[in-house]
């Protein structure tokens, strides 16, 4: 399975972060813990604090192999209505990861652009939100066959 996951501002200062909330793992190392857990899959890594930027990664991904994809969104996913237009564009399976449970964070981190676009949500158990996303994402692909 070919698969592309995306993190979105300040992801990259994972480690540094609050490590209650976001846990203590650095970015090199949650993508190192993803890819030693599922080494049968292909992962293609892509982080970025601009908003644009993420938008042509998953636009120019409509002509790419990807069997799925993961996003961690960051704070955009409170704010960001072009970055959901762009994930409506995929067809591929997609779901949205979250380290922390945004959903019992600060009222404003409750609003979630993101969720109606995805086929499911993970989130509030750090990086055990993406290892469960990934096998949602494995099982679905397996099912479809």
């Amino acid at each position: 399975m070919n698969i592309l996951l995306i993190h979105g501002p300040n992801l990259n200062m994972l480690g540094k972060r609050d490590p209650k909330l976001y846990g203590s793992m650095t970015q090199a190392e949650l993508f190192e813990v993803i890819v030693d857990t599922f080494p049968k899959h292909e992962f293609t890594f892509y982080q970025s604090n601009y908003e644009g930027e993420l938008i042509d990664v998953i636009q120019n991904s409509l002509s790419e192999p990807y069997d799925a994809l993961v996003i961690n969104p960051g704070a955009l996913t409170h704010t960001s209505i072009a970055l959901r237009d762009a994930l409506e564009l995929l067809t591929i399976p997609k779901v949205e990861v979250h380290l922390s449970d945004i959903d019992s964070r600060e009222p404003f981190r409750k609003l979630d652009y993101i969720q109606d676009v995805v086929n499911a949500r993970f989130m509030g158990k750090k990086e055990n939100s993406y290892i469960e996303a990934i096998k949602y994402l494995t099982n679905l692909k397996q099912s479809i066959k």
